[in-house]
């Protein structure tokens, strides 16, 4: 017969219990659950429900921030933070459609197009936002800090790879095309990438130059006509137009750029 008494259990004993099983999120709430579950004198199974609650909130969150990180976006953008009444020409309706996230899982693609300084950065990155919090993959780039990055994926032999990588998001996020010239291999690096995601992944790019000017900015008209006939083949092109948020009145900086 076993004698032993057991040493009776304390919260910080649970707590690293809970934690050596990598439940962090239910350890981390447990010592207000139980304050809660005393002074409302709640039966275990609501108890219980309350922390396993607390545990799927904890990694939903760490798992948008990681997305979050990995996309590259410079900052985190809301729609509802947009000002749409600086500039009421820009399509209010069709860009609440897009913050829906609904042409990601069509794997569509986005064309926002207007001068700089009129807010495509901050709308890009909203978008994207909203599409990390829906559980889809999201990668931004500008589009010299791309070309820079394939560049230098060719000389590590590694852009292959890194092609692959951006093929494989679900939503790719390419800002400032056209803010100027791209080199002679960045025509063939955007003609395969947007091959790739032909059909599989929604494609955004934000641009402040007309796809008249493209074969100029990318120095390879032929590329440039394969790369519209994909691209645009299952677009949506939204005009941003409109006074500039950094020359129309005093804003933060960086707020709602591009």
């Amino acid at each position: 017969m076993n004698t032993h008494t057991a040493t009776p259990p304390t919260v910080e004993s649970v707590q690293q219990k809970l934690r050596a099983y990598r439940i962090s999120g239910m350890a981390q709430s447990l010592p207000g659950r139980l304050i809660q579950a005393r002074a409302t004198d709640g039966d275990y199974l609501e108890f219980l429900d309350a922390l396993l609650d607390d545990e799927m909130d904890k990694r939903s969150n760490t798992l948008v921030e990681r997305r979050f990180k990995l996309s590259r976006m410079p900052a985190r953008q809301t729609i509802d933070e947009f000002d749409f009444g600086f500039n009421p020409t820009i399509p209010k309706r069709r860009i609440l459609e897009l913050a829906s996230t609904r042409f990601v899982a069509q794997a569509s693609n986005i064309l926002l197009i207007g001068p700089p300084g009129v807010g495509k950065t901050h709308l890009s990155t909203a978008i994207g936002m909203n599409a990390i919090l829906q559980g889809y993959t999201v990668t931004y780039r500008s589009a010299f800090d791309l070309v820079d990055e394939l560049a230098e994926a060719a000389q590590t032999e590694q852009r292959r790879k890194r092609i692959q990588q951006l093929a494989q998001a679900q939503l790719l996020i390419v800002d400032e095309f056209g803010m100027r010239s791209l080199p002679a291999n960045a025509a063939e690096d955007f003609l395969e990438i947007v091959h790739r995601r032909h059909g599989h992944g929604a494609t955004m790019i934000a641009t402040n130059r007309p796809v008249e000017d493209w074969g100029k900015i990318l120095g390879d008209n032929a590329a440039t006509s394969a790369i519209l006939d994909r691209f645009l083949d299952q677009a949506e092109i939204i005009p941003i137009e409109g006074k500039s948020y950094r020359t129309g009145r005093k804003r933060k900086p960086d707020t709602d750029g591009g």
